[in-house]
């Protein structure tokens, strides 16, 4: 009987790590808002880290957070770092192209709580009296983040902290 159920869980274990196997080798998450407000007046908020404290949704998970901001104080070459708790980890961001006032490339690089190169792309439409801002996370799968994806799924988890982000930064915009 032991050695039934022994053979069961690792017959088990066995099916998610080829299933994970077939999963795909990279990841998109997009998240998109219509701002009332032209992209002139929402380009700086993202442009610059230090405006990023009045509406990103990851600056108020941790409010103790440790922060430190290297390189140009807006645009290509800016440098925010932190370490804060278990919900924000540890990393950093730079801005890898800026081009005012329709888009903001990212390179973001997660230390803990796991590590992980992304690339975060802010763009902005106008479209008519509102500007469309799309806010879009691209990265690599490794193995082991493709086991952890078919427990906790990805666009769910960090969709949500986009859509309050972008919330926040049409609250701040529309002022």
């Amino acid at each position: 009987m032991l050695k039934i159920a022994a053979g069961s869980v690792v017959l088990l274990v066995a099916a998610v790590l080829a299933f994970a196997a077939t999963r795909p080798d990279s990841f998109s998450v997009r998240r998109a808002a219509s701002i009332q407000a032209p992209p002139e007046k929402i380009f700086p908020l993202i442009n610059d880290f230090g405006r990023w404290s009045a509406w990103s949704p990851y600056e108020k998970k941790d409010p103790a957070m440790k922060r430190s901001f290297s390189g140009p104080a807006a645009g290509k070459g800016a440098v925010y770092a932190w370490e804060g708790n278990g919900e924000v980890g540890q990393g950093r961001m730079e801005i890898a192209d800026a081009v005012a006032p329709s888009r903001v490339t990212l390179k973001l690089d997660f230390v803990k709580p796991f590590e992980a190169h992304n690339k975060v792309d802010f763009t902005l439409e106008p479209k008519g009296g509102a500007t469309e801002v799309t806010w879009a996370m691209d990265g690599p799968m490794p193995f082991i983040s493709k086991v952890v994806t078919l427990f906790v799924d990805m666009d769910r988890m960090v969709g949500g902290d986009f859509e309050a982000g972008l919330a926040n930064l049409k609250a701040i915009a529309e002022k």
